[in-house]
């Protein structure tokens, strides 16, 4: 009986004999790699494989096979580390143009949400949630600090606050903020974001199983209620390998 790597394996080889042109191989081949993933008929194999295995049954070099791999890494559809084999890259598509949380945000694609709490609590804001949130010094937030989960991969650490007056703790049933913002009558319909790049620092890398200096994309958001008052105000620190945000263009 054919094993699922054999038949991938098989899958590849044949896709390599169609590419055959002026390209160089470790190309066709990075090419070949590429359109699977993307097309999701690598699906439920999780890790590709092996070097040896590819360069054995295609007929080509593991420096070949290597170097297309690398190639694929560098655009995010692959993940290497040293020791492990080659899995498929966890990649999530946001669309810009959408206000939705984060869990509504993942089930619309099929991905299931996690988090793991860092902390949730009432506190003074600080300067930026203060300005942010209109609020005086008297007043509190609710400030919500979580790692993001993607089918229980670690994607993004998210730090929110709302106003204390709005939501009167930080215990999320089912842990959508806005879920539960909606239950109080408080949804957000319209918000702006900021979005710039950065770098993880260790504590970042360990909180999302990566190496320090792997890329960041740091969303800035504030949200507003139908009468304007602000309601949110979350910076959220995505994987640069492991997010993709969305917009849609025209004249």
């Amino acid at each position: 009986m054919t094993s699922p790597e054999s038949a991938l394996i098989a899958q590849i080889a044949e896709a390599m004999g169609r590419s055959a042109g002026e390209l160089p191989v470790y190309r066709r081949l990075a090419n070949v790699l590429s359109e699977l993933v993307r097309a999701g008929r690598a699906d439920g194999h999780g890790a590709l494989p092996s070097e040896r295995s590819l360069a054995a049954e295609i007929g080509i070099s593991r420096v070949t096979v290597r170097r297309a791999l690398d190639e694929l890494a560098l655009d995010g559809l692959l993940r290497r580390r040293q020791g492990a084999r080659t899995v498929i890259g966890d990649r999530v598509e946001k669309r810009l143009a959408t206000l939705m949380g984060f869990s509504e945000e993942l089930r619309s694609r099929g991905i299931e949400p996690g988090q793991r709490w860092i902390s949730h609590q009432a506190a003074q804001p600080t300067p930026s949630e203060a300005m942010a949130l209109d609020l005086s010094g008297s007043e509190l937030v609710v400030r919500l600090v979580r790692v993001r989960l993607a089918d229980g991969v670690p994607i993004a650490i998210e730090r929110a606050a709302v106003p204390q007056s709005v939501l009167p703790s930080g215990d999320l049933a089912g842990g959508s903020l806005y879920a539960r913002l909606a239950e109080l009558g408080a949804a957000p319909i319209r918000g702006v974001q900021r979005i710039r790049a950065g770098i993880m620092a260790r504590i970042e890398a360990d909180l999302l199983e990566c190496s320090p200096g792997t890329p960041l994309l740091v969303v800035e958001r504030r949200c507003f209620l139908a009468d304007g008052r602000p309601v949110e105000f979350t910076e959220t620190r995505y994987n640069g390998e492991r997010y993709d945000f969305l917009t849609e263009i025209g004249r």
